[in-house]
């Protein structure tokens, strides 16, 4: 069995359901509109530069939550992914998926967003396996902070590093799919690389060490 390794954002799902999860929140009223997506705009701006400081994002992001039952936003995210995420699913991305499955790999969705988007949206792609940003919560309540080590550039080396029980010879054998430069750190650990529809500074760096290029 091989590892198959997948990003979320911009990978399997034409968007980053961080980002439109927030623009949500507004429509919910669950966040002031004018100065949260003033703000959250400029840190994905951060994002895709690679300077993003992921625990200000998570903090600022998460502020909408605190207080509210896990109940209460497993509901509301499910209505979210019915509503936005399925319309964006790539089906590239579930047939690769699927592809995977059937030769035996096992599937491992590991992502920067947090873990009441990530596992749900997972599940979607038939994927139970995940590794993404944990969140604390405190007598069924989200208490707006984050737990353990950020699944974002090498905090997902980290992460899969925990998972593996430190041993990672598995990766010489295992296959990566991500878009984004943030996402190197790993990318360069696995025998088998691959960019999906990436950005710029991944693109060139996938040229020069001869990285298969998807575009999905």
């Amino acid at each position: 069995m091989s590892l198959a390794l997948f990003d979320l954002d911009e990978t399997m799902i034409n968007g980053d359901c961080a980002s439109l999860w927030s623009r949500y929140m507004l429509a919910l009223g669950w966040a002031e509109k004018t100065a949260f997506v003033r703000k959250e705009q400029a840190m994905m701006r951060q994002y895709a530069q690679g300077t993003l400081a992921m625990d200000d994002y998570m903090a600022f992001t998460l502020q909408p939550l605190i207080g509210r039952t896990t109940g209460e936003v497993a509901y509301q995210v499910e209505r979210f992914i019915d509503e936005v995420i399925a319309p964006a699913i790539r089906e590239e991305a579930r047939r690769c998926i699927d592809a995977h499955r059937e030769q035996g790999d096992r599937v491992i969705v590991i992502s920067a967003s947090g873990e009441h988007l990530v596992a749900p949206l997972a599940q979607r792609f038939g994927v139970s396996e995940t590794l993404s940003i944990e969140l604390d919560v405190r007598d069924d309540r989200y208490t707006g902070e984050t737990r353990g080590i950020l699944s974002y550039r090498e905090g997902k080396v980290a992460r899969l590093s925990q998972l593996l029980g430190g041993e990672l010879s598995a990766l010489a054998e295992a296959s990566f799919y991500s878009d984004s430069s943030n996402d190197l750190p790993l990318l360069i650990q696995v025998g088998y690389p691959h960019v999906v529809n990436p950005d710029g500074a991944l693109l060139h760096h996938a040229h020069q060490k001869g990285w298969p290029v998807h575009r999905w």
